[in-house]
């Protein structure tokens, strides 16, 4: 289930109201709005609200009257020279609030952003729905000998479908005992309060939020999330989250796209290293000054953009 059929009659009930506006609205956006785009196996991201378009992130910069009092060219122009330049409080003007189904090891991690409004389904007062997240088998791997915090190789089918098999059983096991603690003493259950039950479902089971965010630091949160190093199950909902981007303020997505996601970093000394070699000098990592880590880092970074 991705959404309750209560939620596709809210979802039905609002496409077709129409609400007359003086505000500036977004025509792509207003084509996703509402409708869930499916994330995982049971999750989703909707965007249920939003604030400003590309025309705001100018006005703002310009602390003009309205929008339409440039071309369209010179204010790409003006929204690419402020994200090269890191000029971020124009990005501000906007802000999009979501809701998002996701498993709750993935909030978790998500939850570490905290330039957001976030209000997240309470196990505390609603019974959590009989949902988890169950990897699919190409995505299961091992450990990374590289990276503490990464995956590694592959597991084999055979392995895959063990894990599987495991988080299955774990993760109903779990949520069977949290039934029984839920259920009234008089039907043969405990009657334990629900703050206390939830504290036995596993963090593979679903919850929900709503989170409200300016573009401003949306946009640092998919550089960080989009990333291939970023975990997968949440890079998986910043790439549907991008696509509401790309159609809220297709301007300043480009140019995210250009300066933010697309570029790279080097420090200073990398770059007196850059300079060393297109001079013709033969630098390697012992007389560069840069560490094993950082000249692994540059190399990787050389290669990928001269292979």
């Amino acid at each position: 289930m991705i959404i309750t059929p209560e939620q596709e009659a809210d979802i039905k009930a609002q496409t077709q109201t129409q609400s007359p506006t003086h505000r500036p609205v977004s025509p792509g956006l207003e084509a996703m709005l509402f409708n869930p785009i499916k994330v995982l196996d049971h999750g989703f991201v909707r965007v249920v609200d939003y604030m400003g378009d590309d025309s705001a992130i100018v006005q703002a910069a310009r602390v003009s009257y309205g929008r339409g009092t440039k071309k369209v060219s010179e204010d790409r122009g003006l929204i690419r020279y402020l994200m090269r330049h890191r000029h971020t409080t124009p990005f501000e003007m906007c802000e999009i609030k979501y809701h998002i189904r996701l498993p709750i090891f993935v909030a978790r991690q998500w939850i570490r952003h905290r330039t957001a409004s976030v209000n997240e389904y309470s196990a505390r007062y609603s019974i959590m729905d009989r949902e988890f997240y169950l990897p699919e088998p190409e995505v299961i791997a091992a450990q990374s000998t590289t990276n503490h915090q990464g995956r590694g190789d592959k597991l084999s089918a055979e392995q895959a479908h063990g894990v599987l098999s495991l988080l299955r059983q774990d993760a109903e096991r779990c949520y069977d005992n949290y039934e029984n603690l839920l259920r009234p003493e008089a039907e043969g259950g405990y009657g334990l309060a629900r703050e206390l039950a939830r504290m036995n479902l596993t963090l593979n089971s679903y919850s929900q939020w709503y989170w409200k965010i300016n573009l401003h630091n949306l946009f640092h949160f998919l550089e960080l999330r989009i990333d291939p190093h970023a975990q997968y199950e949440i890079r998986m909902y910043a790439e549907a989250m991008l696509k509401t981007v790309q159609a809220w303020v297709p301007i300043a997505c480009e140019a995210f796209e250009d300066y933010r996601r697309g570029a790279v970093t080097f420090s200073a000394t990398m770059m007196k290293v850059l300079g060393r070699m297109l001079k013709g000098e033969n630098v390697e990592q012992d007389n560069s000054g840069l560490s094993k880590r950082e000249w692994v880092e540059m190399m990787e970074i050389l290669n990928q953009y001269t292979a």
